[in-house]
């Protein structure tokens, strides 16, 4: 059985219809990417996997046991707030101080444990949030925008940590992104979403779906919005900044913007 199964699924909200038959699955230690535009219901669909939503239509089954961590879109902590890393991952269950600093070390991190959540950087903060989701040891991570407000370089580390992150867990990984330049070559499969799934597939595949193309536009580079980094790829001298993110063959890399 498929870690999360969704069948059938409509929602509605204030009388607006949010999703139209949704059908997907999450498998065991896949990397699994949505997109689509604002206003999608990508968000409103990973409420309703998670369980927070009830569809009106349709259903949602998760295997029994299921462990899920989530990974926020945003999180506000008032910077007058004195509270350590290793606090904050206390809240709201108490961890024993191994597993913060295992769950942090695996979340690429180590050593931030007595730092103040207020000092982290973009990148630092949104590891922590990793870290806290990996706490129980999720059969699957659930992932928000998790790198909006980071730079594009930044994106691409912390989707590499992801990658990381999967292989060291086993688990699998639901991403929501509009961030199709980063994310993209890491995925197994992508689905694209504006109220139904209009397509889905390999990166390959989708990047090069009409459905992908009328969504997002050529601008997004179609095809070319897999950034992988291989032998005959070739980098202008200004790039090499990008060369400090974990820049071996085995990795996907995207290079920064002008």
């Amino acid at each position: 059985m498929s870690l999360i199964d969704v069948k059938n699924v409509d929602f509605r909200h204030g009388g607006q219809r949010v999703l139209q038959r949704v059908n997907l699955s999450v498998e065991a230690g896949e990397i699994v990417t949505i997109v689509g535009p604002n206003g999608s219901g990508k968000s409103t669909l990973l409420r309703i996997m998670i369980g927070a939503l009830k569809p009106q239509k349709g259903s949602v089954q998760r295997q029994d046991g299921l462990r899920i961590g989530y990974v926020p879109q945003k999180l506000h902590i008032d910077p007058t707030l004195p509270i350590t890393v290793e606090r904050f991952l206390n809240l709201p269950h108490r961890v024993d101080r191994q597993t913060a600093r295992a769950a942090l070390e695996t979340a690429g991190v180590a050593g931030v444990g007595q730092r103040q959540m207020s000092e982290l950087s973009g990148g630092q903060f949104q590891r922590v949030l990793l870290a806290r989701a990996i706490l129980s040891k999720p059969h699957v991570l659930m992932l928000d925008e998790a790198t909006q407000g980071l730079d594009q370089p930044g994106s691409a580390a912390f989707y590499q940590q992801i990658d990381r992150v999967r292989r060291d867990l086993g688990c699998a990984v639901l991403m929501i992104s509009h961030e199709l330049h980063v994310v993209m070559s890491a995925s197994d499969r992508v689905i694209c979403l504006n109220g139904h799934i209009c397509c889905e597939g390999t990166p390959e595949v989708v990047s090069a779906a009409p459905a992908y193309r009328e969504l997002f536009g050529n601008g997004t580079g179609g095809a070319l919005a897999l950034y992988r980094h291989d032998h005959d790829h070739h980098h202008d001298h200004d790039h090499d900044h990008d060369h400090d993110h974990d820049h071996d063959h085995d990795h996907h890399h995207h290079e920064a913007a002008e």
